[in-house]
């Protein structure tokens, strides 16, 4: 018994000591994982067709492991149950969802980065990753607000502010800005200490405030109602405004928003959205904007998808009026090309960061330039490293040509699909993602009986899970009301065009084997319908 345990030790212990020299059985291991990554970049195009049932009994069981085990050979456990069974989403033919492939020098970033295992909760856990932070933090808010170089003197490094917060993704930066909202909207006022302190029922009491509203269009994030859940307001306070097609209306937003006032509720904020997940749209910004003047609300932008346009001189017209939100939400996870695990909030003004800047006895001390003060997350990595490093690699200049590119090959895209004969454009992009049906050209802009649109619909979900199942290629897929058929659900797919390695004739093979399988699984007959 005291062997075995001597064992465990000397091998746990050899776990935490870095193996030295290049023939060291880490090096061998790393050599070996790399290897098997390569090969399944370029052998697998989706995943593989096994069962997630099969899979699920691969990670079957709650007993804790008793033994340690060899490196190596776990290793090779998630080599052939892991690895094997995952998506590949660096395949050019992988356009249904906005995880794309990732620059190659991402990887030695990422050992770099676990190496570290750097903490910039603290600067004490952190050092050196603070001031980076710092710094690319306002990089990102120059690029949305462009301000002056006094402006960031004063302000990148002072302890008593800050210019948005690192996060984990763009759910993480929505509650943030929202939360900021909150306790600005019912910040401490004479003897009442503040929301953040007396709770949000004193502070409605106090304010005499009825509710607490906030105004977005129909094709919000979910992440929006998380918010609203975690703050205490309320999904149903999530008021969803009429839309101009696909953009909220900013005429609807400002009778709404009055309407609210009357009946005696405090309009929080404004949340316009600069990239929709589903279709790709921009709120309206600068018009928005005004109506947040005119409600004397909070404005925020959720741009995690679309905010990366602001890199191009070409389109970043299309995001006028971002500068004048108070918050906005950006996903560098995106189309910024840095891994999963990156979102960020800016702010306009960087005191607004104080409303919810907190303190502890042995962490977060009251004046430090601890970035734990002002963000919602606690400890975690520092994932900043990985933004900072791309911004220098790619240049304002490669980031433009990125989305240029992308915008361009959607909307090459789009004219392919509207050329073929067995497909229809149900939504042109705006950015790099747009949605698109099998309907065959006799039946497109007719008005179809409801009869006829189940059958379509029917057809474009089996056509999408059966190309999902081939794992040649891969497509989403969503449902729109569009106003050419009255408002009925409409069942389309769904690309984003944001991976450089898509080529025009990955979209060409795309479409032949979505008509083929068309073909293939009529079983209603709508494409031949007259």
């Amino acid at each position: 018994m005291v062997n075995r345990a001597q064992a465990s030790l000397e091998h746990l212990y050899k776990v935490f000591t870095m193996p030295e020299g290049q023939d060291s059985k880490l090096a061998q291991i790393e050599q070996h994982l790399s290897d098997n990554l390569s090969d399944f970049l370029s052998q697998h195009i989706v995943a593989s067709e096994t069962p997630l049932e099969k899979l699920e009994a691969m990670f079957d069981g709650a007993d804790l492991p008793e033994q340690p085990q060899f490196v190596s050979e776990h290793a090779e456990s998630l080599l052939s149950n892991l690895v094997a069974h995952s998506v590949n989403t660096y395949s050019p033919r992988f356009i249904g969802h906005m995880t794309s492939a990732l620059p190659y020098f991402h990887l030695s970033l990422a050992k770099l980065l676990v190496g570290l295992n750097q903490n910039p909760v603290k600067i004490e856990t952190s050092k050196a990753f603070t001031p980076m932070e710092r710094q690319t933090i306002g990089l990102m808010h120059n690029l949305v607000y462009r301000g002056s170089e006094g402006f960031y003197t004063n302000y990148l490094h002072s302890a008593a502010h800050s210019l948005g917060a690192f996060c984990s993704g763009g759910t993480i930066a929505n509650i943030t800005g929202l939360w900021v909202a909150r306790n600005q909207a019912l910040k401490a006022t004479g003897d009442f200490p503040g929301v953040e302190s007396a709770g949000l029922f004193a502070a409605m009491k106090h304010y005499d405030y009825n509710d607490l509203v906030i105004l977005c269009s129909q094709r919000a994030h979910y992440s929006l109602s998380k918010a609203m859940n975690v703050l205490g307001l309320g999904k149903r306070n999530l008021i969803a405004v009429a839309s101009d097609g696909h953009t909220l209306c900013p005429v609807a937003t400002q009778e709404v928003g009055l309407s609210e006032i009357q009946k005696g509720n405090k309009v929080l904020a404004i949340v316009g959205i600069a990239g929709t997940t589903e279709t790709g749209h921009i709120d309206p910004l600068n018009a928005l904007a005004d109506v947040a003047q005119v409600l004397d609300c909070h404005f925020h932008v959720d741009a995690a998808w679309g905010g990366a346009t602001l890199f191009s001189d070409t389109h970043r017209h299309l995001l006028n009026g971002i500068e004048r939100a108070d918050s906005v939400t950006l996903d560098p996870h995106k189309q910024m090309y840095v891994p999963m695990g990156s979102g960020m909030v800016l702010f306009r003004n960087p005191d607004d960061s104080n409303a919810v800047r907190h303190h502890a006895n042995y962490i977060l001390r009251q004046g430090s330039k601890d970035l734990g003060s002002t963000t919602l997350e606690g400890s975690r990595n520092g994932s900043s490293m990985m933004l900072y490093a791309a911004i220098h690699i790619f240049g304002r200049q490669g980031y433009q040509l990125l989305i240029d590119q992308s915008i361009e090959k959607a909307n090459a895209f789009a004219e392919l699909i509207e050329k073929h004969p067995m497909f229809e454009l149900t939504t042109e992009p705006t950015l790099c993602i747009l949605t698109y049906r099998v309907c065959p050209a006799h039946l497109v802009g007719e008005s179809l009986s409801e009869a006829q649109m189940q059958k379509l619909n029917r057809l474009n979900v089996r056509v999408q899970k059966r190309q999902r199942e081939s794992g040649r290629s891969f497509v989403s897929r969503t449902r729109l009301k569009l106003s050419q058929y009255q408002g009925q659900e409409t069942s389309v797919f769904r690309v984003i065009l944001a991976n450089p390695l898509t080529s025009k004739e990955d979209l060409i093979a795309i479409l032949d084997e979505q008509a083929l399988l068309a073909q293939q699984l009529d079983d209603d007959h709508v494409l031949s319908e007259g």
